[in-house]
């Protein structure tokens, strides 16, 4: 009897309390991980989906001139996910010390980030388009059609910033399967209306721009739907404000993770340039080393979009258990989003290396078709040699963030992309050529996966020296008692 009764208790207790602090970890990550990963491979397929219908109906140029466009669109995943991203480890780390008006407060200040942020983006970007393009290395040949494609993609990203932005609080307020839903909605417009603004009207590059801006549009609106819906706690009037301290603790819990993106550009505007340039000196020309890596690196995109939503998954769990001192099962987190990482990087690796051809050959190809394929293939299996390891990279410096240490976490994200890839890419192809930008990544995937294996062993030390003083405490006060 007496046991029944502390059943009840804990089940009492339990149901008073936030799930992520006492269910199974296995349990909480799939369904955390899994609804964003939908979402992030999703998301991911507006830009493939635009590839595969621009490369078919327009040919290799207007991949190049996507691929061109693509630092713009990155830019503002940057916003997003420093502002979303940020709002939801403050929102998550609240509410594991059970501070639900700070939680307020954060969604509050987050939401109105997200509304000024993508309006100024969009403005920016409208005035300024056509010499951000020629600096991320569009030639004469692509410039016409890099302009059409950002001019009119320039009208969806105030609604692209506010859709992933609310769909990241949506998951940290316990609803991932509504943030998923958010964003198919929007693919899938995007992906119906694509083939018939393209072949049906032949509005080539706009026709698949506009596809994307009206997607974007409807799946902003059922983010933001959310507001109404959230679980946790009560969004009032006075909570919506931009205070100026709220936006930099805000901007500081996202930074590893718009500083990611943003060196994504980086290596983006750097890589385009030198292919450019070095390629000019080639067999392949200028625009066919364009063309071809960034339909890799999207189709790569795509594998790194189970990444992030395996990051994004992980995030409100580690938060509120780090939050709760619940050290133990921040660190089985950790390990089971790494083991699911590997996996699917894993079978990312086989296709790349094994199937290049077929893989690239959905994209189309257009004129030079066999220096073209020659190129692609070869950059493909070289450049995401090292995938596996670039994927824990990515889990290893997001957990800083999401424990609280976002400045730690921000530099971990930035060596594989700016402290190492940028440097060798400008270095190696001055003795190997076009070979020396392709042999850069997997260089600097090793280095950096070494690196961020020194903090995540240093950190779990730490987090077992404080889980023994727990333990230590709790055997000692009955003592003293």
């Amino acid at each position: 009897m007496e046991e029944r009764n502390l059943e009840k208790e804990n089940q009492k207790i339990k149901g008073n309390e936030n799930p992520l602090g006492y269910q199974k970890i296995s349990s909480l990550l799939a369904n955390f991980a899994i609804p964003s990963i939908v979402a992030m491979v999703v998301s991911s397929l507006y830009n493939v989906v635009d590839q595969i219908f621009i490369g078919r109906g327009v040919g290799y140029r207007g991949n190049a001139a996507t691929n061109v466009a693509f630092p713009i669109t990155t830019i503002c995943m940057a916003l997003t996910l420093t502002i979303g991203i940020g709002t939801a480890a403050r929102y998550s780390l609240y509410l594991g010390k059970k501070q639900e008006e700070n939680a307020a407060k954060t969604i509050g200040a987050g939401i109105c980030m997200m509304i000024t942020f993508g309006l100024l983006y969009a403005l920016i970007i409208g005035i300024f388009h056509k010499p951000m393009l020629i600096a991320f290395g569009a030639t004469d040949n692509i410039l016409p059609y890099a302009v059409e494609y950002t001019s009119i993609t320039a009208i969806g990203l105030p609604f692209l910033l506010v859709m992933n932005g609310m769909s990241n609080i949506a998951r940290a307020d316990g609803s991932p399967m509504y943030s998923m839903v958010s964003m198919l909605i929007g693919a899938v417009i995007n992906t119906i209306l694509d083939p018939i603004f393209i072949f049906v009207f032949n509005m080539g590059v706009g026709g698949a721009a506009w596809a994307t801006v009206i997607g974007q549009i409807i799946s902003c609106i059922y983010a933001v739907l959310y507001i109404r819906k959230l679980k946790r706690v009560k969004l009032k009037r006075k909570h919506l404000t931009l205070s100026f301290k709220e936006m930099g603790q805000t901007a500081l819990m996202g930074m590893s993770n718009g500083m990611t993106q943003i060196a994504i550009t980086l290596v983006q505007v750097v890589m385009n340039n030198l292919l450019v340039y070095y390629g000019a000196m080639s067999e392949y020309g200028a625009d066919i080393p364009l063309a071809a890596s960034g339909i890799v690196l999207k189709v790569n995109a795509i594998i790194l979009s189970f990444i992030i939503g395996i990051v994004q998954g992980m995030q409100p769990i580690v938060g509120f258990n780090y939050g709760a001192k619940k050290y133990g099962r921040v660190k089985e987190v950790y390990k089971l989003a790494v083991i699911s990482e590997l996996v699917i990087t894993v079978i990312g690796f086989f296709i790349f290396q094994l199937f290049p051809r077929e893989v690239l050959s959905i994209f189309g190809s257009g004129e030079k078709e066999e220096l073209y394929f020659e190129f692609a293939i070869l950059f493909m299996r070289t450049f995401l040699l090292l995938l596996p390891l670039a994927g824990i990279q990515m889990i290893s410096s997001n957990l800083f963030s999401a424990i609280g240490k976002p400045l730690r976490g921000a530099l971990l994200s930035l060596t594989r992309q700016v402290f190492f890839l940028i440097p060798l890419m400008i270095i190696l192809p001055q003795w190997m050529g076009l070979m020396g930008i392709m042999a850069a990544a997997p260089i600097s995937d090793f280095i950096s996966f070494i690196t961020v294996m020194i903090f995540i062993i240093h950190e779990f030390r730490l987090m077992n020296q404080k889980e023994n003083s727990i333990q230590t405490t709790r055997l000692a006060k009955p003592v003293s008692e």
